[in-house]
This record gives C-alpha cells, sequence and structure tokens, in this order.
C-alpha cells in the first residue's frame, strides 16, 4: 500500500472539520512524548504549532522501565521523568536541543505501583503517587542535572493515591483517592507535605485526574465509575476546597481525564466508554460548567487521556483500544473542536499518557 494511498485514507477517515490533508505550512516545533507501557518505552514527536501536525524525534521510540505509566517534563525543558509502574521507580531523562533523549542511571526507588506525577511550577520538587503502597513520594529536583533526592520524611501516605496536582501557587498538593472517593489536601514546605485540616473531602464516586485553573481559584475531578465531574473552590490561603454552587456536572460514561486550556476558559473531559469529549466552559468568577455547543465530540476507542499544548491550540486526546493519537484544533472563541491537519497517529500499541513541552 503506498504511502500516499494511506494519507488518503486516513484523511477519508478522519471526523468532519478538517484543515485539509498534505499541507506544507509549517511552523516552529516543541517536543511531546507518549508512554507505552506493554512495550516498555516512550515515543518522541515534535508538535507543529501552525499545523498541530506530529512527526517523530530521531531516535524514537525509547527505552524505558518496566511499563512506564505517566511522564512529566520539567518547566525548564531539559528533562522527562517517566514513572515505570512494574519496577516500582522513576526514569530521568535528559532532553537535546532537537528533543532526543538520553536516560541517566540509575533509576530512583519509588512506592509500589506509581502511576501518577506532578512537578510545582518552579521545578524544585517533583510528586509521584503510588497506588498500591498508598502513598506520595516526594523528592527535590537538582535544577542542573535533574536529579531526584528524597525529602525529608518522603513517602507520605494517603489511601489509594491515582492522580495528583501541584496549586499553581506552589503552596499545595491536591492528589485523588480512587477508594475512598476522596481528595487529600497537603501544604508543602520545603517540599514536605503536611495533610491541612478539612482534608480528606467527598469527590464522588471514582475520582480519577485532577485539574486546576492556571489561576488556582477552581479545581475539578473526574468521576470514572459514573458519568460526573465534581468542582470546588480553592481557598488560596489555607489550600481548602468548597462546593461551587452547583458542584457536579454531567459527563459522558466513565470520565477518565480532564484538561483546562492555558487560559482556563474550557475544560475538556474524556469518557473512557463512551468514546467522546465532553467541552465545558469554566465560569471566571463561579466555577460553574457550562456545556459548549456542540459537545461531546468524538474520538478514538477507549480514550484516556487528554493533554493540552503550550498555547491552547490543540487538544490530544490517547485512544486506548485503537492504538492511537487524535489531534483537535480548539476554537479559541467557542471552546468548540474540530480536527487538525493530520487528524490521527498510530502509536502501534496502547498509549496512557502524554507530556507536551511548555
Amino acid at each position: 500500500m503506498s504511502s500516499r494511498w494511506m494519507s488518503a485514507l486516513l484523511c477519508a477517515f478522519w471526523i468532519a472539520g478538517l484543515a485539509g490533508c498534505g499541507s506544507s505550512s509549517s511552523g516552529a516545533k516543541h517536543p511531546a512524548y507518549v508512554t507505552i507501557p506493554s512495550t516498555n518505552q516512550v515515543l518522541g514527536f515534535n508538535i507543529d504549532e501552525k499545523s498541530g501536525r506530529l512527526s517523530p524525534i530521531a531516535g524514537s521510540p525509547y527505552s524505558t522501565g518496566p511499563s512506564p505509566l505517566v511522564a512529566v517534563i520539567h518547566p525548564s525543558r531539559k528533562f522527562l521523568y517517566v514513572a515505570n509502574s512494574q519496577e516500582n521507580d522513576i526514569s530521568l531523562f535528559t532532553i537535546g536541543t532537537s528533543g532526543a533523549l538520553t536516560e541517566v542511571m540509575p533509576r530512583i526507588k519509588a512506592g509500589i505501583a506509581p502511576l501518577a506525577m506532578a512537578i510545582d511550577t518552579n521545578g524544585s520538587f517533583l510528586y509521584a503517587a503510588n497506588e498500591s503502597s498508598g502513598s506520595i513520594s516526594a523528592y527535590a529536583i537538582d535544577s542542573g542535572s535533574g536529579a531526584l533526592t528524597p525529602v525529608a520524611r518522603s513517602p507520605f501516605p494517603t489511601p489509594s493515591p491515582v492522580a495528583v496536582r501541584v496549586s499553581p501557587s506552589g503552596k499545595f498538593l491536591y492528589v485523588a483517592n480512587s477508594d475512598e472517593n476522596s481528595i487529600s489536601i497537603f501544604a508543602i514546605k520545603a517540599g514536605e507535605l503536611s495533610e491541612i485540616s478539612g482534608s480528606r473531602i467527598s469527590a464522588g464516586p471514582g475520582p480519577s485526574s485532577i485539574a486546576i485553573d492556571p489561576d488556582g481559584h477552581f479545581l475539578y475531578t473526574t468521576n470514572v465509575t459514573s458519568t460526573t465531574i465534581f468542582a470546588f473552590k480553592i481557598n488560596p490561603t489555607t489550600g481548602a476546597l468548597s462546593y461551587t454552587s452547583p458542584a457536579v456536572f454531567r459527563a459522558g460514561t466513565s470520565p477518565i481525564s480532564a484538561t483546562i486550556d492555558p487560559s482556563g476558559k474550557f475544560l475538556y473531559a474524556v469518557n473512557a466508554i463512551s468514546n467522546n469529549i465532553s467541552a465545558y466552559t469554566i465560569n471566571a468568577r463561579t466555577g460553574v460548567l457550562t456545556t459548549v455547543s456542540g459537545s461531546p465530540f468524538g474520538t478514538g476507542s477507549q480514550p484516556i487521556f487528554a493533554a493540552m499544548d503550550t498555547s491552547g491550540s490543540y487538544l490530544f486526546v490517547g485512544n486506548e483500544s485503537s492504538k492511537n493519537l487524535y489531534g483537535y484544533k480548539i476554537d479559541s472563541s467557542s471552546g468548540k473542536l474540530s480536527g487538525t491537519s493530520q487528524g490521527l497517529t498510530s502509536t502501534v500499541t496502547a498509549p496512557t499518557s502524554m507530556a507536551i513541552s511548555q
């Protein structure tokens, strides 16, 4: 089968609203990395800022430890961290000027089954959620080498953590506890965690992800065992959470992951069973969600994550069963989604996360 014929087939397959196939226009590029647990690898892509097109980075794919589930990029764009869930450790990669990765050994020990990570905005600390050992591992990051050093008293207990997010202020860490249906709230001091008064707060059935708006006013969590999203107001002084009014919003079936665009105007939740994306506008004063016209938007089979590019122009969704990435163009006024000039990119086997350089 010729590459030209395949390209035409993919264009025909892609959803309505494409900007067009085979465009030669291009813009500046920045790297993105996709974890592939079944092959113990990370795929590297460059994202074209003008078209949203993904192109492989030279040397990709890159080997990791066993079953890499999630990756995060340091704010300096110099380092990539990958949590290896079967080896219970974290890989450090340096990022070259082309986006190519080089692993720095040895790997750093984590708890049992690390499956989520977060870095504070200053790039000083990394936190890893260890689901099976019920803890958060905390590390100081060396700004020169990227090396991780466990902070005092790490790890910190919390039940069945599956998602972590640092507040934009860097003062608080929020953790979704799937078995307890709650969110733990920790104050951060020199990287150490201390659970605050009022933690833990009920977050609906099966909280699976956490999204915080760029100004740190509101927090949202998807409930993977239902069809709902819970919304909270954040107290900027104490970090405590209180429910918005209303606090519960309808999504598709099994919303598993959510992300917010850099402007803080839109929230997107991927629904793993109904195979679509629920899109919302965020009320800047109340945090209340309103469904975007045309939502939900179709995806591939079993979408499990959504990742936003730096500009907020493109949204990428990883589809576990169809083993690919879908790219969407975001309408900056309405929040509506349409296909990019590329449409979809095969990952050969199931992807589990995507980290995009900021």
